[in-house]
């Protein structure tokens, strides 16, 4: 929005939490766009999750660095096309550093690098339900940066799937970060906002990249590339 009564500003939601407001301004909003169409695009591209239990995510997802699948992760798409999956760059590891730096302080950001993103795609009646990232080895922070639509990003407690939570609007440029206390609390999505996004981005939909310090040690042939110009 142009104006607005109160303005957004940065919100401590709960210890280790984090939401700073349109971290990301529009040109770096469209990089990181158009990097994420590349990435989607195949082999190794994005896919649709299925679960163990026999349900489908209604989000559809592709990973870079290592390929997560429930509830574990994978040097090659072991749930789709099989394909190694694609590099995590530089430039977007370095991006995560940055983005804790900007939230928690320097001495939160992790001394080893950000190694996988999950990039989430979510269409107008997608969501995601309440769930922990507690595949990685790291207990390094959450990264998370919005693009497109807006989402309601429901960011709940350590115990329980249920109350007490708090629901943040995540807009497009956003950044969430969550570590320590916080880092694996439950959270999801329970509804996407069509039609908000920014009209210069051309996206519809809503796009979530969450970066992560896997643990697993070193994979020198998993890392490539400049930033994008």
């Amino acid at each position: 929005m142009d104006a607005e009564l109160f303005p957004r500003s940065r919100r401590e939601v709960a210890p280790g939490a984090v939401h700073v407001p349109d971290w990301l301004d529009a040109d770096r909003q469209s990089r990181l766009l158009h990097a994420c169409r590349e990435w989607a695009g195949p082999p190794a591209g994005l896919r649709t999750v299925h679960t163990p239990g026999g349900g489908t995510m209604t989000s559809r997802q592709v990973c870079l660095g290592r390929h997560w699948y429930p509830y574990g992760y994978a040097r090659t798409v072991v749930d789709g096309d099989g394909a190694p999956v694609k590099p995590l760059p530089h430039w977007p590891a370095a991006l995560g550093r940055e983005a804790v730096e900007t939230a928690r302080g320097p001495h939160a950001a992790p001394p080893e690098p950000y190694d996988i993103a999950l990039i989430n795609f979510y269409a107008a009646d997608a969501r995601m339900g309440m769930h922990r990232d507690s595949d990685e080895k790291s207990d390094a922070p959450v990264v998370s940066l919005s693009l497109g639509d807006t989402g309601v990003f429901r960011f709940g407690n350590t115990e329980t799937r249920a109350r007490p939570y708090t629901d943040v609007e995540l807009r497009s440029g956003d950044l969430f970060v969550f570590g320590g206390p916080a880092r694996l609390a439950y959270h999801g999505v329970p509804r996407v906002c069509p039609g908000t996004a920014p009209p210069a981005l051309a996206l519809a939909g809503r796009l979530n990249i969450t970066l992560r310090v896997g643990g697993f040690g070193p994979d020198p042939e998993r890392i490539m590339g400049d930033s994008p110009s």
